[in-house]
């Protein structure tokens, strides 16, 4: 797949409390598979989890464009993951890129 000039791609570092990890997970996948299933401008959404710290989790998602990250960032299910994550969270860090063609 060829990238345009649009694409954005958002990086998140996380570091999730180590005593929510368990409840935080299926939250983050389900808030994952509804970005997939729902937005039609959201192309990825990968979890990545640090082999040795699993509290370290890092998103790679991308976008069609800031219009489609704006609308995740205002859905539904985004907002609920949101506010039922916030206090699992040490740390958050979001940077937005923008995805070069070969």
């Amino acid at each position: 797949m060829s990238a345009s000039r649009s694409d954005l791609v958002i990086v998140v570092d996380l570091l999730v409390d180590d005593a929510m990890l368990a409840d935080f997970m299926p939250l983050m996948e389900a808030n994952a598979a509804a970005s997939l299933a729902d937005e039609p401008g959201c192309r990825r959404f990968d979890i990545c989890v640090d082999a040795q710290n699993p509290s370290q989790i890092l998103l790679y998602e991308i976008y069609d464009d800031a219009a489609a990250f704006d609308a995740h960032l205002a859905s539904a299910h985004y907002l609920a993951f949101d506010k039922a994550t916030r206090h699992m969270l040490k740390s958050k860090a979001v940077r937005r890129l923008e995805l070069k063609s070969d």
